[in-house]
């Protein structure tokens, strides 16, 4: 008799601890959810650090952009088709079957 609530009462801490080892994997907080969670903030960790470089990237520009009139000349060209003072620009025609376009 006493045998057969010992083995009841194990069978139901084992199932309870069963239960509870699911709940700690799967439940509310969980170790699921944290996996989850630490790859949502590694995921804005490298977009921090890209967001880092941009912002270091714009700030070298902003600063060339206010000291270096190379600089500034070769983005003047660049963007806006700026030419030199002592530039002459060429435009050729092209040749096509029928003759010469402008």
């Amino acid at each position: 008799m006493m045998n057969s609530k010992h083995n009841f009462g194990v069978s139901v801490a084992v199932l309870a601890m069963f239960s509870l080892f699911l709940f700690i994997l799967f439940g509310d907080n969980g170790l699921a959810d944290l996996k989850l969670m630490e790859r949502g903030r590694d995921s804005l960790v490298r977009k921090n650090e890209q967001l880092i470089r941009k912002n270091f990237s714009i700030y070298r520009s902003i600063q060339r952009l206010k000291n270096d009139p190379v600089y500034i000349e070769n983005v003047a060209r660049e963007e806006l088709g700026v030419i030199g003072q002592e530039e002459i620009i060429f435009k050729l025609a092209r040749l096509n079957a029928g003759g010469l376009e402008q």
